[in-house]
């Protein structure tokens, strides 16, 4: 009868307890999941105690800079890099790829390159797809840099190969990529785009907006590469948009500015301008001070342009504070370039080529031919400007040299112009012919005017698609308030009549809603309590199975069979192990789960002194996969301790010649999978000794129910099997056990 009663109390609870959660989604208003902030993770770090795991909180806390403080993130990666060399190689090859990563987006090129290359031994130390996809990604980008563009090629070949055979659609997005700019070093423009349509293939399956737009923004690099400047711009253009959508501020800032170096090519100065002072904008959004400086760089070209000198020096000489700072030659060099176009125009020949010179020291640091043979024109041309016409063609003349072989051919023909005007100057007409026509040639096919229409016109349909997006959210907004305003003029009316009603939903809910947690409350801690004394009782049971008294008497005879030898050495050394052992053992079995890493040593003194016990006629070994402790896996205590208890006293090892026992721990699927194996006398062997079989059998009983009790509280498939070593001698054992993969709770994931 009184089973009855609580059956239909619980059908009632039960019911009682749907109604109350329907009725809070009905008044409760929804609450969306907090992202990640600042103050989270700084209270996290701080918090922890751990030193491994304060240092990974501290790297979580770095890589959040890096979307939202980059000068931050610079500051923390040094400090990362030198905690992370007392920890695992794992910790020291993230913060070591890490600070790799600041350093490129810093433009610190020299640091990025030494770092990366620093992170080459890893590869032998890690065993991981991820450590050798990245290290191979980043080495094939550093070569295809310096323009050492087959070595680029062996790293991106292994890189790809990863990526297909991991079947990870954001690495093989990457690793496309950068094949395409790898091809694009080597003037293969078909090549080129190809693996940069591949890469946007990619990109689109895997949703990550971000990471599509780095994929168009690959390819608009490509076109802009070969001259194709409206194609380049349209594809910036879809680039910016998909980051704004995302509003992944660095990118923005990026894609901007690049967008606004299109435009200055082709003199579209007004919305250039626009595009740099947008880009300077999100740059110091973030803290980002190297595109800070890049940018003022570029809006420098644009008065200059304008033949505003005093504004174009004045940004530049800002633009070079900032990267000085940061050590980014490339961004030095291109600023003093601009710096020395700038003296050109004002006449001042000796101090721009001296600002000439200072872009060619830092653009040959970074082997970036493409910019020297740049800076070699502009070079040629203050010569000619100052009748030094044999210099100037000497320059003139290394700067087609060097294009020929690298970078963007399109470029030649700017100074097959210059060259023309020397030997005009100098009366060789024919020469000065010849290379008029082969500037000419160039701007019949060139498309520098259509181009600048079709950009004007992809600017202007990009400017209406913004207003239209503005307007569109502007009307739904307002419709949005008029329905509220509807809703509430009707929730008005209504009131009177609904405000006694929900003050009595309202009580009659509270009243309900006590009662059942009184219920639930008490129910739940009668569970707990059979729960515990359940668990005390097999922690006890667990003690006295683990501690065999025939273990304990041996051990001490062995003790005492020393001393009478006086053997001090091996008794001195037996009573370390076994006080060591038994202190973990009374330690640890009252614990739910200890440290992987605790089992083990205690599995390794056990078997230490059962070594010295049967003076050492059988081997042992232990196997534990590196991600168990770097995971800081937990595992039941002493869970396996009876079945190598088992091997050694039932399976006779020490009459084994070559005996052994193996044990192993692997995580798999999510399961903490352990073997313990032996090649002993066998379980028919063994049955004939009652007294054994007796205790296997109770061992074999108590690890059963752990693993029913470990898979009811987990929801888990864990199990135990046991089976022959050899199955056709039907000697040796070998027992499976799978258990619940848990790691420790204060773990950074």
């Amino acid at each position: 009868m009184n089973q009855n009663w609580y059956h239909t109390q619980d059908h009632w609870l039960a019911r009682l307890f749907l109604g109350a959660i329907f009725t809070l989604l009905i008044f409760l208003p929804k609450v969306s999941s907090a992202q990640t902030s600042e103050t989270q993770l700084i209270k996290s770090y701080k918090a922890e105690t751990d030193p491994a795991r304060k240092l990974m909180r501290q790297m979580a806390l770095a890589e959040y800079y890096v979307e939202h403080n980059l000068y931050l993130a610079d500051s923390l990666q040094e400090v990362i890099l030198e905690k992370s060399r007392s920890f695992p190689d794992s910790i020291q090859f993230s913060a070591l790829f890490f600070s790799a990563r600041v350093a490129r987006l810093q433009g610190n090129n020299e640091e990025y390159s030494q770092k990366i290359l620093a992170c080459q031994p890893f590869l032998t130390k890690i065993n991981s797809d991820d450590v050798r996809f990245k290290v191979y990604r980043h080495l094939g980008y550093y070569h295809s840099s310096v323009l050492e563009t087959e070595t680029a090629e062996f790293y991106l070949e292994m890189a790809l190969k990863i990526a297909e055979k991991n079947r990870s659609t954001p690495k093989l997005a990457e690793v496309n990529s950068y094949i395409a700019l790898n091809f694009m070093q080597e003037n293969a423009k078909d090549s080129a785009l190809y693996f940069a349509g591949k890469a946007i293939q990619y990109a689109r399956r895997t949703g990550n907006k971000a990471m599509l737009a780095e994929a168009f923004n690959i390819q608009a690099e490509i076109y802009d590469f070969f001259g194709q400047v409206e194609l380049s711009v349209a594809k910036n253009l879809i680039s910016l948009q998909l980051v704004e959508e995302v509003q992944n501020t660095y990118l923005m800032a990026k894609f901007s500015r690049e967008i606004g170096r299109s435009q200055t090519a082709i003199l579209n100065l007004n919305d250039a301008q626009k595009y740099f002072q947008q880009s300077f904008r999100y740059a110091e959004r973030i803290r980002d001070y190297r595109q800070m400086g890049l940018a003022l760089t570029n809006l420098a070209q644009v008065y200059l342009k304008r033949k505003q000198y005093d504004l174009a020096m004045e940004n530049a000489q800002q633009s070079i504070r900032y990267l000085t700072r940061l050590n980014d030659v490339n961004g030095l060099g291109e600023t003093h370039n601009i710096i020395g176009l700038i003296l050109m125009e004002e006449k001042d020949y000796d101090l721009a080529v001296n600002n000439f010179n200072k872009a060619l020291i830092y653009y040959e640091s970074t082997n970036n031919r493409e910019k020297i043979a740049g800076v070699y024109h502009n070079v040629g041309t203050v010569f000619q400007k100052q009748k030094k016409y044999l210099n100037a063609l000497n320059y003139l003349n290394r700067s087609i040299e060097i294009r020929e072989k690298f970078g963007a051919k399109n470029q030649i023909y700017h100074t097959y112009r210059v060259i023309a005007e020397v030997y005009k100057e100098i009366n060789n007409s024919d020469k000065a012919l010849k290379y008029m026509e082969m500037y000419l040639d160039y701007l019949d096919s060139n498309t520098t005017v259509q181009a600048a229409t079709k950009i004007a016109e992809l600017s202007e349909s990009y400017r209406s698609e913004q207003r239209e997006r503005l307007i569109t959210s502007q009307t739904d907004s307002i419709e949005r308030a008029k329905q509220r305003q509807y809703v509430a003029q009707k929730e008005l009316e209504n009131s009177d009549l609904r405000n006694n009603l929900q003050t009595y939903i309202i009580i009659a809910f509270l009243i309900i809603a006590v009662l059942a947690g009184i219920i639930i409350f008490y129910r739940w801690n009668q569970t707990k309590i059979k729960q515990e004394r359940k668990e005390a009782e097999m922690s006890q049971t667990l003690l006295r199975a683990q501690m065999n008294p025939h273990f304990v008497f041996n051990a001490m005879s062995v003790i005492q069979s020393y001393i009478y030898e006086n053997d001090i050495e091996n008794s001195t050394k037996f009573l370390v192990n076994f006080s060591r052992l038994m202190r973990l053992i009374l330690e640890n079995s009252p614990k739910e789960f200890i440290p992987i890493r605790t089992e083990v040593e205690i599995l390794r003194k056990y078997l230490e002194t059962q070594k010295l016990r049967f003076e050492d006629r059988f081997q042992f070994f232990i196997e534990t996969e590196d991600d168990l402790t770097d995971e800081f896996a937990i595992i039941p205590p002493m869970i396996t301790q009876p079945f190598i208890e088992n091997s050694i006293e039932h399976g006779q090892l020490h009459t084994i010649e070559g005996g052994f026992i193996r044990i192993r721990f692997a995580k798999e699927k999510g399961m903490l999978n352990i073997t313990i194996e032996d090649n002993g006398i066998g379980r028919d062997s063994s049955k004939r000794n009652k007294k054994s079989s007796a205790h296997k059998s109770m061992a074999m009983e108590i690890t059963r129910e752990r693993i029913d009790n470990l898979n009811s509280k987990y929801r888990t498939d864990g199990f135990m099997r046991v089976e022959d070593y050899d199955k056709e001698k039907k000697t040796g054992t070998r027992v499976l056990i799978a258990l619940p993969y848990n790691v420790e709770t204060t773990l950074v994931n």
